[in-house]
């Protein structure tokens, strides 16, 4: 059972690529949020629309404060009632434009932003699919589950709101200071006391929630992909009655993940408290020293009223400061970690120009290993290849089992021929052309791969098996599944347009296993590679299945990953690989008279002497 990854309470969650040293690197949320900026600009009229719309209706709510004064000198003070309809109604219209100045502000960016948020997540997952193997054997899949999912939306979020606010919010409050000013200058120098330390803790609050928000949304990853494997190995969970098991897991993550959503509560509170505290004592104060001028006749009730109004208008600005620089940080962190997917340069980035593929040697010379090695790019820098030295040679329509114990790096090498790993050094060619030279579309047109563990899709069994050759018709569709006994087809609702479930979880092990050999052999592909590709079929079965692969092995040249003497009967040759090389080629008959370490490996019975190697090397 795949254990899921655990989180560890350092700031760095473990299943990111990045080296430990990452977090202590300065952070720079403005930097990180201008990255947006690309997939912005083709929407920058709306979002510059939606900011103007946002203004206009925050500087109508500044107007009201003046008209009251003009209400307070005027007809208050002077008892005229006739005089007050004019005002009324101007406060009406402010309030009105108000409420539709900030309707229209939604309704300019909620279509445009959705555009750019289905953008990202395309481009996310078109980049995740270019990607190499190696990328995802070091990212857990609730890690990339995040960042296209609840990233995206906290960016199209910040997109809509705080970016706008931020940039309307800090006018509003520079203009509304202006009039408080205007009203009366030491009022205002009173209100605008706060500001000196607001603005030093604004720069500690953002340093270190922009610390916690990248952990949370981390811890979240990591807390998807518990919930991911325990899905997927609902069965085997119940099977071996490991639920409980997996719940104090999930737990774990659960109240790491909310002890680390309470840190940015507790910084984002205790920011409010000021944000909110001392404006409010700057306003007290203001007020006492207002009532005293206005007593002594050195300002009207009216300037008061219109003073003491325009610092209540500015309160949503200067409270939502908090909020919104929070959500900034978390914005900046989902780009952050956006942009650690798209910066990976792609396998495909690697392809040489196709010229030089068609410089290639034309004469079929089949499937060459020259001198390979290879090694997983994260193992340890002490440790000695998996592959050591491959030399091998598979002829044009020939096909060549491969056999070793289990961790002797048969997987492995089978994998280098599609390139989802490359080797570390030395050559692989297809009839002359080395596979660094072909564009990998072409390479993976001419090389078919059925693995042992198959995987499908959440698709019908139609599309399953055309993934092999998607432009393949009906006639080589039955013929492909045909060949891989897939008769049960016939007996599923639909045939083979019946959807198969998530994993194929629907099917039992073997149809699985023969709708992914089906899927392999339906392009009539020139090269075939096959992982033990029989592993789940029953003895009668998996007799049929040879007798028909046998006329597919006949026109392609193949190389079968094989665990049991029925499948390497499949071959012309077999290839015996130990501790990471090539040790002895023949045929089986020769090299179970010839080789003790085959002999061994085919009977399971103890070699009793003789050297580890035999056969022909060719």
């Amino acid at each position: 059972m795949t254990e899921p990854l655990t989180t560890s309470p350092a700031n760095q969650s473990p299943t990111q690529p990045e080296p430990p040293s990452r977090p202590a690197r300065k952070h720079s949320t403005f930097r990180s949020l201008l990255r947006i900026w690309p997939y912005a600009r083709p929407i920058r009229w709306y979002l510059a629309g939606s900011t103007l719309c946002a203004l206009i209706a925050s500087l109508a709510g500044l107007v009201i404060p003046l008209v009251l004064k003009q209400i307070v000198d005027g007809p208050v003070a002077h008892h005229k009632a006739s005089e007050l309809w004019w005002p009324s109604v101007l406060l009406l219209v402010l309030g009105l434009a108000e409420a539709v100045f900030f309707g229209l502000r939604r309704w300019l960016v909620a279509r445009p932003l959705s555009g750019v948020e289905r953008t990202m997540r395309a481009e996310l997952y078109a980049r995740l699919q270019r990607l190499p193997v190696s990328f995802h054997d070091r990212w857990a899949s609730g890690q990339l589950l995040s960042r296209a999912t609840s990233d995206m939306f906290t960016i199209r979020l910040f997109l809509a709101f705080p970016l706008v606010f931020l940039i309307v919010n800090s006018m509003v409050f520079l203009i509304g200071i202006g009039i408080m000013f205007i009203l009366d200058w030491q009022l205002a120098l009173i209100s605008v006391v706060p500001a000196a330390p607001l603005i030093m803790l604004c720069s500690y609050f953002e340093r270190r929630y922009s610390e916690a928000a990248r952990l949370a949304q981390d811890q979240n990853g990591d807390l998807a992909t518990i919930v991911e494997e325990s899905v997927l190995g609902i069965r085997i969970l119940k099977a071996f009655g490991r639920h409980r098991t997996m719940a104090q897991r999930f737990r774990a993550q659960a109240v790491l993940l909310r002890s680390t959503e309470l840190r940015k509560a507790w910084l984002l509170g205790n920011l409010w408290a000021v944000i909110v505290g001392l404006p409010e004592v700057a306003l007290a104060c203001s007020l006492a020293v207002g009532v005293i001028q206005v007593a002594h006749n050195h300002a009207s009730t009216g300037t008061l009223v219109a003073f003491l109004s325009t610092a209540l208008a500015l309160r949503w600005p200067v409270e939502s400061l908090g909020w919104l620089l929070a959500y900034s940080n978390e914005a900046a962190t989902a780009t952050d970690r956006f942009f650690e997917v798209m910066d990976t340069p792609p396998a495909e980035a690697e392809d040489r120009p196709a010229a030089a593929a068609a410089t290639a040697a034309p004469a079929r010379d089949g499937i060459r290993f020259e001198n390979v090695h290879f090694r997983y790019p994260d193992a340890p820098a002490d440790s000695p290849d998996l592959l050591r030295g491959v030399d091998l040679h598979i002829r044009p329509g020939e096909t060549m089992a491969l056999v070793g114990t289990t961790g002797s790096g048969k997987t492995t090498l089978t994998a280098l021929l599609p390139r989802l790993y490359d080797a570390t050094a030395g050559r692989i060619t297809l009839d002359g052309a080395d596979v660094t030279e072909l564009p990998r579309a072409d390479l993976r047109r001419l090389v078919s791969v059925a693995f042992e563990e198959p995987t499908l899709f959440s698709a019908t069994v139609r599309e399953n098996v055309l993934m092999g050759a998607p432009d393949a018709d009906a006639e080589a569709l039955d013929r492909a599944l045909d060949t891989a006994q897939a008769q049960f087809v016939g007996t599923l609702p639909l045939g083979v347009d019946t959807q198969v479930g998530e994993q194929g979880l629907s099917l039992s092990g073997g149809q699985r296993q023969r709708l992914a050999l089906a899927r392999a052999v339906v392009g009539s592909p020139d090269f075939l590679v096959l992982d033990d590709p029989l592993s789940a079929l029953d003895v009668h079965t998996e007799a049929l299945v040879e007798q028909a692969l046998r006329r597919v092995l006949g026109d392609t040249t193949a190389l079968i990953v094989a665990h049991r003497p029925s499948t390497v009967l499949l071959a012309d040759r077999v290839a015996l690989l130990v501790d990471g090389r090539i040790s002895a080629v023949g045929e089986h008959h020769e090299l179970l008279d010839s080789c003790p370490a085959y002999r061994e490996l085919m009977s399971g019975e103890p070699a009793l002497a003789g050297p580890a190697a035999g056969g022909s090397a060719a």
